[in-house]
């Protein structure tokens, strides 16, 4: 390989061997390479100085120097590709000049862009998106009115990310498996989670599947391939890449699907998953809720990258930004993604820029750390409910009569799953040690007894609706 250096290039290559391994000639070297370097790497035979480290650099990368001295032609055959050598000191920036631009279908006043494209809905998926959209609101302001009430322990509402919860759940299949973080029970209402069923979880009945054992809006179905919520952040993303590369190894014609907030790109359950995902080319849709606040903390104070969308070209994942207020650009986005990454089996990313209009929680008076200006402007100028109204009553598929008769019948609905769960036997005692173990080990089996005669003991501290 040595043959295709000029002379000069060569001679000096060979001069600093001599000079710095101990060859007693530019030849002794040239011979030394030209058998040894095919049965094994230099530098295993080399004494660990710099310069010896710059010679088995060379020595490595000779056979991909061309024939001519021009440096910005010469590449490094390096694993993942060819790499380009470069004679200038350049830094790659830490930001591009202008922003990821953010695809959109309709306007914030509902009005379809001119020579926008989007996946066709059909009437009958229309009205159901924005029908179900109006329902999550509804159900969150009854719900939110309740814990208000003290009639509920916790909650936390969607209002503002309608369109995020609805449009991609719509656009995915049911046998796509969910892994949410806490505020998509959206999917779970398109799929067909019923209000009965939500009630029941948030008051904790023994109709909950999971048995009272979790704070409320911590939904879950094995029916609806709905992974039940896990308080802690991000700690969903690595467990919806193994899903992912399960489906893919059996074959299945599915995809993971995994919900997180800005917020939880910060955790390094965040970093891990992603390239986990782009290494093993799982099936894998990361849909971010950038809805400028993680709790209290803004994106300002959460990184200083051009939000999330930029991190999945870090760790070779195909990712798009998109409206979340824009039910259309967020349903047809979601569609061409989840078409991509089974067909092509790979992992993709997809930042979707919302607004949490709402407290992060019942716990939570966001007033002390935002202005009520800002809420109700994006509450009014970007709502995703009016937006994509507008352009379902345009196609002809709504009416002020049909929006009255839909409001009044979920009212109805949710009040009486509120009374029901209300009022519904919560779950025995025995279920607070049950669903772990096979046999209950000796150390669970003596915590269950010291509850027992605490609550036997002290019987007016314990309420008397958990059956014992």
């Amino acid at each position: 390989m040595a043959q295709h250096l000029k002379s000069s290039s060569k001679s000096i290559l060979l001069n600093i061997l001599r000079h710095n391994i101990g060859f007693s000639s530019p030849s002794h070297a040239s011979r030394h390479l030209r058998h040894n370097l095919p049965h094994g790497p230099l530098s295993t035979r080399l004494a660990p100085n710099l310069i010896t480290r710059y010679c088995n650099t060379m020595v490595d990368t000779l056979s991909s120097i061309g024939s001519h001295e021009d440096t910005n032609s010469q590449v490094m055959d390096f694993p993942g590709g060819k790499v380009a050598f470069t004679p200038e000191i350049h830094f790659i920036s830490e930001s591009n000049e202008e922003r990821v631009p953010c695809y959109r279908v309709l306007d914030d006043n509902g009005q379809q862009l001119t020579n926008s494209q989007f996946v066709p809905v059909s009437k009958e998926i229309a009205v159901k998106m924005y029908s179900d959209m109006v329902t999550l609101q509804m159900m969150d302001n009854i719900f939110y009115e309740a814990q208000r009430q003290g009639r509920l322990s916790f909650y936390a509402t969607a209002f503002g990310e309608e369109a995020i919860n609805i449009a991609s759940a719509a656009a995915l299949s049911p046998d796509d498996v969910i892994f949410p973080q806490y505020r998509e029970p959206g999917v779970l209402l398109w799929r067909g989670f019923t209000l009965q069923e939500f009630a029941n979880q948030c008051f904790g009945n023994k109709s909950d599947y999971g048995k009272g054992r979790q704070m409320p809006v911590h939904y879950g179905s094995n029916k609806l391939n709905y992974f039940t919520v896990s308080a802690t952040i991000a700690t969903q993303l690595p467990n919806a890449v193994g899903a992912a590369y399960s489906l893919k190894m059996d074959g299945k014609d599915a995809c993971a699907v995994t919900f997180f907030g800005d917020g939880g790109s910060s955790e390094g359950d965040f970093h891990a998953a992603l390239n986990f995902a782009a290494v093993m080319e799982a099936p894998v849709l990361f849909i971010c809720r950038n809805n400028g606040w993680a709790i209290s903390t803004p994106t300002s104070d959460q990184f200083r990258s051009d939000g999330v969308v930029v991190k999945g070209r870090a760790y070779g994942i195909r990712s798009i930004r998109v409206d979340g207020n824009d039910a259309l650009a967020m349903y047809s986005a979601v569609h061409e993604a989840r078409e991509m990454a089974i067909r092509e089996r790979r992992p993709i990313l997809i930042e979707a820029l919302t607004y949490r209009v709402g407290h992060h929680s019942t716990s939570d008076d966001s007033t002390r750390y935002r202005s009520a200006d800002e809420i109700e402007w994006w509450n009014k100028a970007r709502n995703p409910l009016s937006r994509f109204r507008t352009w379902v009553e345009s196609n002809g598929w709504w009416s002020d009569e049909t929006e009255s008769d839909l409001r009044s019948r979920i009212k109805k609905e949710m009040l009486e799953a509120i009374r029901v769960a209300e009022k519904t036997e919560k779950p025995n005692l025995n279920h607070m040690f049950s669903d772990v173990y096979d046999v209950p080990p000796l150390n669970l089996r003596e915590q269950e007894l010291l509850v027992r005669q605490a609550i036997k003991s002290h019987p007016l501290d314990y309420p008397s609706d958990v059956p014992l």
